[in-house]
């Protein structure tokens, strides 16, 4: 699908790396990117996000380039969706909607595809009223993935009816996730879970500690359902270890609610291995942004590892570094070439020592 994407700098700091990501959601979304138009506002337009010369440029592109869709890089009000459409005659997708395909596209779980309807149809219910009466028919592309085209033909009464009904089955499959982690915490399993920014290589270093075949590729969002395996590391004994889905900046609030059941695998653990790609220059960005989505889903005390990964494309070496009070804080290791593995177990079996001392400790009192 040939897209036009609209890059608005709003005074960000972080504008370049904003963009860049950006460009790799939309290419991972599946859209041939025609031409980029690039906007500097000090605040968005009310009626259009962009100024009316800009506007312009976007209706001139569409033309010029022959796309088939916008794409904006920073969230859009309806009325702001609306606008650009009427303006344009092109479906307009912005980064809440794209992050939501990019979602339905990968969901391989039952559990999974329901939480990315659910999302979809919580975004979608605010957009309803003349949301396509001014476009021609389009079927399939990026935008329309997931609960369909059909689904935007519905009143938001029936929207409303699924929107229940998958919020039942959710909490259903729930109640089925926190029976299976109370049996595994009364089999005294300690449990591990790799959590990061997307696309840091979780997925490449659950394969190389657990030996699995978990889908693995250099793309944003690889892994959207929690898989979980039970290992052994002499030291702690069995350790279920879950792979987590990746976390990116502004991730739409009603995902983070859809997908609650999931991520609470990582609110639950007794350990989480932060995952972070060590040869991002956006790395130190990133860190902030999976700890500030921990937070907000009540995970902001478990315990934690920073886990350097890729260090092959990087100057640095295997090893293991310690804070001012001799607590492991960062392994740097390479899961792509194994590098570093047996420190990240020993670090994982030193976490274990911890907490059982603080559950005793805990106990005692």
């Amino acid at each position: 699908m040939r897209a036009l994407v609209v890059s608005v700098d709003l005074n960000d700091l972080d504008y370049a790396a904003h963009a860049e990501e950006f460009l790799m959601l939309a290419r991972g979304a599946g859209a041939q990117v025609c031409d980029i138009i690039q906007v500097r506002r000090r605040r968005p337009d009310p009626a259009h996000y962009v100024g009316k010369g800009k506007l312009d440029e976007i209706i001139s592109s569409v033309h010029t380039h022959n796309v088939d869709i916008i794409l904006f890089d920073q969230p859009l009000s309806p009325a702001q969706q609306r606008n650009i459409e009427q303006a344009a005659n092109k479906r307009v997708v912005d980064r809440v909607a794209l992050i939501l395909d990019i979602f339905a596209l990968r969901a391989q779980s039952h559990e999974g595809k329901l939480q990315v309807e659910l999302a979809q149809l919580q975004h979608l219910s605010t957009r309803l009223t003349g949301r396509w009466s001014h476009l021609e028919r389009q079927q399939g592309g990026i935008g329309t993935r997931g609960p369909g085209e059909s689904q935007l033909e519905l009143d938001r009464r029936m929207i409303g009816r699924r929107v229940k009904t998958l919020r039942q089955r959710l909490e259903k499959l729930g109640r089925q996730r926190t029976t299976q982690r109370r049996a595994r915490m009364r089999g005294d399993v300690f449990n591990v879970s790799l959590v990061g920014y997307t696309n840091a290589g979780k997925s490449t270093l659950f394969n190389a500690l657990t030996r699995a075949e978990a889908y693995a590729a250099d793309q944003l969002f690889a892994t959207l359902d929690t898989t979980s395996r039970r290992i052994w590391i002499h030291g702690v004994g069995h350790v279920v270890l879950s792979d987590t889905v990746g976390f990116i900046r502004d991730l739409p609030p009603t995902l983070i609610a859809a997908f609650k059941a999931t991520l609470e695998e990582t609110v639950h653990a007794d350990l989480l291995l932060h995952v972070v790609d060590a040869a991002s220059p956006q790395r130190d960005e990133q860190i902030f942004e999976v700890n500030k989505v921990l937070d907000d889903i009540g995970a902001g005390e478990v315990p934690r590892i920073l886990v350097y990964n890729k260090i092959d494309q990087t100057h640095f070496s295997p090893r293991i570094e310690r804070d001012d009070h001799g607590i492991i804080s960062r392994v740097f290791v390479s899961s792509i070439e194994r590098t570093g593995l047996d420190d990240l177990r020993d670090a994982i079996v030193e976490a274990s020592k911890v907490s059982e001392n603080n559950a005793i400790h805990i106990k005692n009192i």
